[in-house]
C-alpha cells in the first residue's frame, strides 16, 4: 500500500507494539504529528514539558514495563534537549528509541533554519543511530532500530528523519515484529569451569546488577542463590532484583552500600558478577577490591568482561539463559560456616544505625511511605542524597519497581521517569523521592502529571542545600560549602497548588501520616513537602578509592 513516511513511520510504531510514545511537536515533524492525530485510536502520544522531560518519561516507561519506551522530537534544539535523556538510557542499558525530525536531505549540512547534526551529536552515547536519507528503506530502519534497541545488552537507537522523506510517498509492506535476540553463546568449556569455581569455593557471594531485572531472571537468580547457598548484595541498579526480606539477602554493595553487604563481599573467596559492570561507586578502591577474591563474571555484553576488574572466568549470555544453565548443573550445596559468618555480620551492632526518634528524618519518611504503597507501586527517585537513602530504607518487592538514574547520575530524571513509569504500569500508584535541588531542575513536568491525572506522590526531602555535594564539602573539604547553601525562596505547597496539583507541608514527624492519607486518598498528583535537616548524610559511606576497611559509620 502507498502511505508518506510519515504513515510509514506510525504503521511500523503499531507493528512494534508501541501503544503510547512520549515528545514535542515542532516544524520538522508536523508531518509526522498528523499521522499521529489520525492514529490517536492506536497509539497515545503523551506531550510532556520539556524534550527532556519526554526521554526520560521514555526511559522510565521502558523500565517499568520491559518494553522499547519512543520518544519524538523535533529538529534543532528539539533534538539536542533530548541528548541528557538518551545519555542517560545508553549507560542504564535502557531500550529506547528516539525519532527526531530534520530539515529536507537538500538542506541538510547549509545551517538551515533549527538544523543540526544530531546523529553526529549522539554517536557516543546511543547503540546506533540513522539518517534516513533513502524513502524506501525508511520501514526496514525503523524495524531495525527496534531490533537493536531491545536485542543483547539493550540501549537507546536514534533513527533522525528529513522532512522530506516524512512527505515522501512510500509502497509499505507490513510486516511481524521480529523477536528479541538475547541469548548470546555461552561455550561448553566456559560452563564446566564456572561450575568447578562454585563447587571449589567455600565464601561464594553472589552481586546482582541491573542485567537480572533486564533479562526478567529473578526468579532465576533467587533458585541460584538458594542452590549455592551463598548471600546476595546487589548494585543500585539490581536493587528490586531481590524481595527484601529472602533469605540471604544483604542489600545494596558499594560507595552507600549496606554495612554486612559490603563485609561480606569483601571476605568471600568467589565473587559471582551477575549482570552488573563493576562501578567505581560499587568497588572503592580497585586493587583492594580484587584482593583474595576469583571472580566468575556473567554478562550479555562480552566488552564488559575483565573491563573493570578482572575475571578469572566469563560467561557471555542472557542471565535468565545462564542461571538456568548452571541451575541445570548444580547440585544443592549448603555452606553452614559461610552461613553463620554473614549472619554475624548482619547482626552487629554497626548493622543497625539508630534513627533519631524526636524529628522528621529522611528514613522516617521513607519507611513510612513504603509501609502505605502496595508491594508492586512504583518508586521513583532524582540523584542526590535521597537516591541513596531509599536504595537503603525502601524495601523493595517486585523488579522493575525501582526507577532511578544510576550510570548518568542525572538530576532531573525524576519527574519525566516517574511519569512514564506510572503510565507503562497501567497508572499503578507512584511515587517519586526527590529534593528541592533535584526537583527544581524538572518541576516543570508536574504539568505533564497534573494534565494526566496521575496517581503519583511527591515527595521533596527538602533540606535547602545540596545535600550530597555538601555531605561532602563536610568531610572532605572543611566545611567549605561553596554554592552548595540555596537560599531559594520556592513555596513548593503554593507551586503545587499553582499547577493544580493538590501541595501539603509536613514539618513535624506528627504531620507525616496525615499528609500520606490525604495524599492516598487523592486520584491525582500529590506533593509533600518535607522538612528535613540540612546535616543529614547518607551513611555507611566508603570514601572515594577507598576499599571496604575504610567505612565512615557516623
Amino acid at each position: 500500500m502507498k502511505l508518506t513516511g510519515a504513515g510509514v513511520i506510525v504503521e511500523v510504531l503499531a507493528e512494534q507494539g508501541v501503544d503510547a510514545v512520549f515528545g514535542y511537536p515542532g516544524g520538522a515533524v508536523l508531518n509526522l504529528y498528523d499521522e499521529l492525530y489520525r492514529n490517536s485510536h492506536r497509539i497515545t502520544h503523551y506531550i510532556t514539558c520539556h524534550e527532556q522531560g519526554a526521554a526520560h518519561a521514555a526511559d522510565g516507561y521502558a523500565r517499568a514495563t520491559g518494553k522499547v519506551g519512543v520518544v519524538l522530537a523535533t529538529s534543532g534544539p528539539g533534538a539536542t534537549n533530548l541528548v541528557t535523556g538518551i545519555a542517560n538510557a545508553y549507560l542504564d542499558s535502557v531500550p529506547l528509541v528516539a525519532i527526531t525530525g530534520n530539515v529536507a536531505n537538500t538542506l541538510l549540512g547549509r545551517d538551515s533554519f533549527q538544523e543540526v547534526d544530531i546523529t553526529g551529536v549522539t554517536m557516543p552515547i546511543t547503540k546506533h543511530n540513522y539518517i534516513a536519507r533513502d524513502k524506501d528503506r525508511l520501514a526496514d530502519m525503523l524495524r531495525e532500530a527496534f531490533d537493536v534497541a531491545r536485542s543483547g545488552r539493550p540501549g537507546p537507537v536514534l533513527i533522525d528523519v528529513p522532512k522530506d522523506i516524512q512527505m515522501a510517498q512510500i509502497d509499505f509492506t507490513p510486516a511481524p515484529a521480529a523477536a528479541c535476540h538475547r541469548c548470546g553463546c555461552v561455550q561448553q568449556q566456559q560452563l564446566d569451569e564456572a561450575v568447578r569455581l562454585i563447587r571449589q569455593a567455600q565464601r561464594p557471594y553472589i552481586y546482582a546488577g541491573g542485567g537480572v531485572v533486564a533479562s526478567n531472571a529473578a526468579q532465576q537468580l533467587k533458585a541460584f542463590a538458594g542452590a549455592i547457598d551463598a548471600p546476595v548484595g546487589t548494585s543500585m541498579m539490581g536493587k528490586s532484583a531481590m524481595h527484601w526480606d529472602q533469605p540471604g539477602f544483604l542489600g545494596m554493595v558499594g560507595m552507600h552500600g549496606r554495612l554486612a553487604a559490603n563485609q561480606a563481599l569483601a571476605q568471600s573467596d568467589l565473587i559471582i558478577a551477575v549482570g552488573v559492570r563493576f562501578s567505581d561507586r560499587a568497588t572503592g578502591n580497585k586493587k583492594d577490591f580484587t584482593q583474595g577474591h576469583r571472580v566468575l563474571h556473567i554478562d550479555i555484553d562480552p566488552a564488559e568482561i575483565g573491563k573493570n576488574i578482572p575475571a578469572y572466568t566469563g560467561l557471555i549470555g542472557d542471565v535468565k539463559a545462564v542461571l538456568s544453565q548452571l541451575l541445570d548443573r548444580l547440585a544443592p550445596q549448603q555452606r553452614p560456616q559461610w552461613h553463620e559468618q554473614v549472619q554475624a555480620l548482619r547482626n552487629q551492632p554497626d548493622n543497625q544505625l539508630k534513627m533519631p526518634t524526636d524529628r522528621l528524618t529522611p528514613r522516617l519518611i521513607i519507611e513510612t511511605v513504603n509501609r502505605r504503597m502496595p508491594p508492586d507501586g512504583i518508586v521513583a527517585t532524582d540523584v542526590g542524597q535521597h537516591q541513596m537513602w531509599t536504595t537503603q530504607y525502601y524495601r523493595f518487592s517486585c523488579p522493575r519497581t525501582f526507577i532511578t538514574s544510576g550510570g548518568l547520575g542525572a538530576m532531573g530524571f525524576g519527574m519525566g521517569a516517574a511519569i512514564g513509569a506510572c503510565i507503562g504500569s497501567g497508572r499503578k500508584r507512584t511515587v517519586l523521592f526527590t529534593s528541592d535541588g533535584s526537583f527544581h531542575m524538572n518541576l516543570n513536568e508536574l504539568a505533564t502529571a497534573v494534565t494526566n491525572e496521575l496517581p503519583l506522590i511527591i515527595v521533596v526531602l527538602n533540606n535547602g542545600v545540596l545535600g550530597m555535594v555538601r555531605q561532602w564539602q563536610t568531610l572532605f573539604f572543611d566545611k567549605r560549602y561553596s554554592n552548595t547553601t540555596m537560599h531559594r525562596k520556592t513555596d513548593f505547597v503554593a507551586l503545587a497548588h499553582s499547577f493544580g496539583a493538590q501541595g501539603i507541608r509536613v514539618a513535624q514527624k506528627d504531620e507525616l501520616e496525615p499528609a500520606l492519607t490525604r495524599a492516598m486518598a487523592t486520584s491525582g498528583p500529590v506533593l509533600l513537602d518535607c522538612a528535613i535537616d540540612a546535616d543529614e548524610m547518607v551513611l555507611p559511606m566508603v570514601p572515594p578509592n577507598g576499599s571496604f576497611d575504610d567505612i565512615i559509620l557516623r
